[in-house]
């Protein structure tokens, strides 16, 4: 076993996205920080999301004025902090009387409206669907609001990119499977999951953003009592070919009084979800069900002309939605809202626990968890996270970058400049370089995936698997065949950073 002499100030569990937040922020107060995570970054919850930057408009149906009012204030700073990942979306919301009075739909929107300072949204509006409506002919009237959309996934590693760029060390596939307290520190024990090599770091502090496994940490690796319990809830979306063409979003009423969305997802699909399902499983081996793909395909085919089937599902996912457990009767009435636990003792060797939460407040959270330990680290900076952008994010729109973009590389697609501002924005100069052509960008694996890409993710990113490069990090899963699978698996396999990481010798 190897133990490191060097004392940090904080080990961050967890690689979601409240985790790689708290790592961020603490880093660049000039705190030194380790972050672990068991699988890869976004590998759970993180990525697993309806992909939405919003403040919440169901949650006022459940009086959480703070935690929306909070969430609307945040889409303001996220939009301007990474207009690469993040933009603004339009909702169109059917009005079905039956479900939900105009009256109520109307309050409820003109708070939205109000709550918090609007700077680059719109305000809510009604509106008439017209003949050529992609919705069924019974619906007529409806309102429209403004909320984001996020690249879940890619926020949390651009959180993570920024904390190793502030001198943090990001761990991943690497487990704690011990902490102990000795003295005026913690002794923990970490454990790559890729070549079974333990190794031992003393810190100040723990911050446990375990996600679905923030109690079983307690239960796993500590002495300690989880100081609340969590409440695991399924959350279910299915990806079909594109249900219209407008560029909007719906959002669409049950009969059960949940709401689902579709989402336009990809350029060339919808996103559709989510569900709300008690879980009680190993989170990890979540999955979609046979009466949730049914339960989404009934509620969208009751809105939309263009009806859809199992056939036409591209791909599913599910995540697990760690709450606070708030003893609410049903999953669909779980607080959205979080929680900080601190422990320590004599004032020293502190723990700090993130129970629930939402990946639009995650920066306002990480920053509280922050502001939470401070007291131990009397050097500790200013917050800093309200107004800085995060990588890539150094830029003012789209189109401009993309003009830009197109103006040194001539040679590049249209489509292609499109993909990589809206998922790396400056940062794709990195593996651009000085490129004067397609040659350039190395082994080309399907139209818009080369190996200058995946270099720079394998390098830069913490990308190691084919799920990592073609589903949490580009997407570009939703299209490439078996054949191209096996292709970069390939790659991938015999990649030399890879295998070094695997502890292969490649020599």
């Amino acid at each position: 076993m190897n133990e490191t002499s060097d004392i940090l100030d904080i080990v961050v569990v967890g690689g979601g996205i409240n985790g790689t937040g708290t790592a961020a922020d603490a880093a660049g107060r000039g705190l030194k920080v380790l972050l672990c995570e068991q699988n890869d970054l976004a590998s759970s919850t993180s990525s697993n999301s309806s992909k939405l930057i919003h403040g919440g408009l169901r949650y006022l149906e459940h009086y959480e004025f703070r935690l929306v009012r909070e969430a609307l204030a945040e889409r303001e700073v996220l939009i301007k902090n990474a207009p690469h990942i993040i933009k603004p979306l339009q909702f169109r919301l059917p009005h079905q009387r039956h479900l939900r009075p105009s009256w109520m739909i109307r309050a409820g929107l003109f708070l939205y409206d109000n709550l918090a300072k609007r700077v680059t949204l719109p305000s809510s509006k009604g509106i008439k669907f017209l003949e050529d409506s992609a919705l069924v002919p019974s619906i007529k009237k409806g309102f429209e609001y403004s909320d984001g959309w996020v690249d879940d996934a890619r926020l949390v590693v651009l959180n993570a990119l920024s904390a190793k760029e502030n001198g943090a060390e990001i761990l991943t596939r690497t487990k704690c499977i011990k902490a102990i307290r000795e003295d005026s520190y913690w002794l923990v024990t970490l454990k790559d999951e890729m070549t079974n090599q333990e190794r031992t770091v003393k810190t100040k502090a723990i911050v446990n953003a375990s996600g679905p496994w923030v109690a079983q940490l307690f239960d796993d690796a500590l002495t300690l009592k989880s100081p609340q319990k969590v409440r695991l809830v399924k959350g279910s979306h299915i990806v079909v070919p594109r249900i219209h063409e407008e560029e909007q979003a719906y959002m669409l009423q049950n009969a059960d009084e949940r709401i689902i969305f579709v989402i336009p997802f990809e350029d060339k699909f919808s996103l559709i979800g989510t569900t709300d399902i008690e879980y009680k499983e190993d989170p990890s081996k979540v999955k979609i069900s046979d009466e949730e793909i049914n339960y989404l395909i009934n509620i969208t085919n009751d809105y939309f002309k263009n009806k859809i089937s199992r056939n036409d599902i591209v791909t599913t996912y599910s995540g697990v939605r760690p709450l606070l457990d708030d003893d609410a009767e049903d999953a669909q009435e779980v607080t959205r809202d979080y929680t900080l636990e601190l422990n320590d003792k004599y004032n020293k060797t502190p723990i700090l626990s993130i129970f629930g939460g939402k990946i639009t407040t995650y920066r306002k959270l990480s920053e509280a968890a922050v502001d939470k330990i401070e007291d131990y680290f009397p050097n500790i900076g200013e917050s800093w996270t309200a107004t800085k952008a995060l990588p890539g994010g150094d830029f003012t729109d789209q189109q401009s970058l993309s003009k830009e973009m197109s103006d040194q590389y001539p040679w590049l697609s249209n489509n292609l400049i499109k993909r990589y501002v809206r998922s790396y924005g400056t940062y794709a100069y990195k593996f651009l370089g000085n490129g004067e052509s397609e040659a350039d960008l190395g082994e080309k694996f399907t139209e818009d995936l080369y190996s200058a890409e995946i270099d720079y993710l394998i390098e830069n990113e913490w990308a190691l698997t084919l799920d990592d490069v073609i589903w949490r990090r580009t997407k570009r899963g939703l299209y490439l065949n078996d054949a191209d699978k096996l292709a970069i698996e390939a790659y991938l396999e015999t990649h030399p950073l890879i295998l070094k990481r695997r502890g292969v010798d490649n020599q």
